[in-house]
């Protein structure tokens, strides 16, 4: 738990994070991420202190302002009331927004076989049944989350640089857009809200000068810019942002995964998204970070 200070100033309420997701999926780092942002970090809060909680944080002489807060299947019975918990404090007009961690089956067999810890779902039927568990018991509240992040291929530092990133901002009213490029045949990010399929267009890869060169390269660009297609889809997929992005923050979500794909995700998902991003980055109720999550990979 992270320190705080108590001047005698009114406290606004808080922005309050909830953190949960898979065991195994990366939430103490994230957590402790958090707290280097400057978050009051909990972990491992019952459901039904959570309000009590929050409370504590918006009374006269607080000076949290942002309270993150770590809850999973390790409160055993107490665990199905989070979701009740999150529509309570909603209801009394908080802003509360809600992390899910989560990874492959076989990362996070590979994780708790590593650590020799013991799977806090698991009940006699062995790991991978124990995860399936977990996976049934969180799929709702997966559903409600606002930003879901899959940690399958992120290293403890990865991960750390990643919620920065996305969360730096975390008091910010702006949509926090994620626009990821990707290669397909390492499968498409299952955090992703929209995911666009840019392998129609021709793969410089075959083109001997630009195979060593990526998507990040003027010539590569170049090359995309020059086919015919890449011009009207670019402007009608500009488009289709155009109008779901005030959607989305009508909606009120507050983070969003844009991806981008091509097949190895070297070349044309990588110019297609830097592309995205600068368009989306006129809006300045737009919070725009961008990743290539498979550059260098192959």
């Amino acid at each position: 738990m992270s320190g705080i200070d108590a001047p005698d100033a009114v406290a606004a309420p808080p922005t309050v994070l909830v953190i949960t997701g898979l065991s195994g999926a990366g939430r103490s780092t994230a957590s402790d991420a958090l707290e280097d942002l400057g978050w009051f970090v909990i972990d491992n809060l019952p459901p039904a202190l959570i309000r009590p909680v929050a409370d504590l944080a918006s009374a006269p002489g607080s000076s949290v302002a942002r309270l993150a807060l770590v809850t999973d299947v390790r409160g055993r019975e107490f665990f199905p009331a989070l979701q009740g918990a999150i529509a309570e404090l909603r209801a009394a007009g908080t802003d509360v927004r809600i992390v899910f961690l989560e990874a492959d089956d076989d990362v996070l067999v590979r994780r708790f076989t590593e650590t020799r810890r013991r799977h806090p779902a698991e009940s006699g039927e062995g790991l991978l049944a124990g995860i399936a568990a977990e996976r049934r018991l969180m799929a709702d509240l997966r559903e409600d989350a606002d930003l879901v992040v899959d940690t399958s291929r992120t290293s403890v530092h990865d991960l750390r640089d990643r919620i920065v990133g996305l969360l730096s901002g975390g008091t910010s009213a702006r949509l926090q857009v994620n626009v990821v490029s990707f290669g397909f045949k390492r499968g498409a990010p299952r955090e992703a809200d929209l995911v666009i399929d840019v392998r129609f267009l021709p793969n410089p890869h075959w083109v001997e000068a630009l195979r060593p060169l990526t998507g990040l390269d003027a010539p590569v660009r170049d090359h995309l810019w020059a086919e015919p297609a890449t011009a009207p889809f670019l402007e009608r997929l500009e488009g289709l942002l155009d109008v779901v992005m005030p959607g989305y923050r009508a909606e009120g979500k507050h983070y969003l995964t844009v991806a981008i794909g091509c097949t190895g995700g070297k070349h044309r998902s990588v110019a297609i998204a830097e592309h995205v991003a600068a368009h989306l980055a006129e809006d300045p109720e737009l919070a725009v970070r961008t990743v290539h999550r498979d550059l260098g990979a192959e």
